[in-house]
């Protein structure tokens, strides 16, 4: 099938574009290539990857799963750059993911920190 060699994009549901465009453009630093049909903004990342945040309120916030992890090469210094862009970070507290008083979790080689947009998508930095 040959999906191995294709540019994959992450689709994140909201409910207000003026409100994702702040926090994604203005607390994340993302920068917008292109707006799309669907009201949607395409957001390059690195490697070829792109982040597709689009409008729709009904599925907006509602996986509970991690939307998108960036990986990153200072996981402490990317928590405390985000943090003072106004980013808060969760708390977790049950095996395997216990963070400390920042937001990171120590997950064997790999550390990881996750937070959630205005909607409530989570997302998450990693470094390993």
């Amino acid at each position: 099938m040959g999906l191995e060699s294709k540019q994959a994009v992450t689709a994140i549901a909201v409910s207000d574009m003026t409100r994702a465009r702040e926090f994604y453009e203005g607390k994340l630093g993302l920068s917008p290539s292109e707006e799309r049909p669907d009201g949607g903004v395409r957001y390059p990342c690195g490697g070829g990857s792109l982040v597709h945040v689009y409008p729709s309120p009904a599925n907006a916030g509602s996986s509970t799963a991690t939307q998108v992890g960036f990986e990153v090469d200072d996981i402490e210094a990317t928590v405390d750059d985000l943090t003072a862009n106004g980013v808060s970070f969760e708390q977790y507290d049950t095996d395997p993911i216990r963070t400390d008083a920042k937001g990171i979790a120590q997950i064997g080689e790999a550390s990881g920190a996750w937070f959630k947009d205005p909607d409530g998508n989570i997302l998450a930095v990693i470094e390993e």
